[in-house]
């Protein structure tokens, strides 16, 4: 477990110095994606994302390194989460540690700790999936729409 070094401050004054992650599900018939992203709070920018048909450590590893590529390894930034056991796993703490990233996390049970990307993903569901017929659709398709709406947002 990592303190809650946020507290609820979604504020940044400059680029990387605080990113907050989360994973979030999209069905679709009887299938489930799952979409991990992360944001600069910044300008809540989304830096990074993947998306994958299981919610496993290689999930957050692998959108966190996108991030670290995209932004050319900063150190010293805040990455934000809740407890979840992706996040507390130690592949994932050694990864932060490893590229000199400081861990934060939510409180246990509390969505609104995180509520900037919680939010983030509230909106990417509604604005792009609320009018989808989840049955009719494909794996490619729901990528797609993600892609899409990423496009959109920034």
């Amino acid at each position: 477990m990592a303190p809650n070094l946020l507290q609820r401050n979604f504020t940044a004054s400059a680029p990387n110095q605080k990113w907050v992650t989360n994973i979030t599900y999209i069905q679709y018939g009887s299938s489930t994606m799952y979409l991990s992203t992360i944001m600069d709070l910044f300008n809540n920018e989304i830096v990074a994302y993947k998306m994958y048909d299981h919610q496993q450590t290689t999930l957050v590893i692998d959108t966190l390194k996108e991030a670290l590529e995209m932004r050319g390894n900063p150190e010293g930034v805040i990455i934000h989460s809740d407890q979840g056991s992706v996040y507390t796993s130690y592949a994932y703490q050694d990864l932060v540690k490893e590229n000199h990233l400081v861990s934060s996390m939510s409180r246990r049970g509390n969505c609104w700790d995180n509520a900037v990307i919680e939010s983030f993903h509230s909106n990417i569901k509604s604005e792009e999936f609320q009018y989808v017929k989840f049955n009719s659709m494909q794996n490619i398709h729901v990528v797609e729409k993600v892609n899409e709406y990423m496009r959109y947002y920034h």
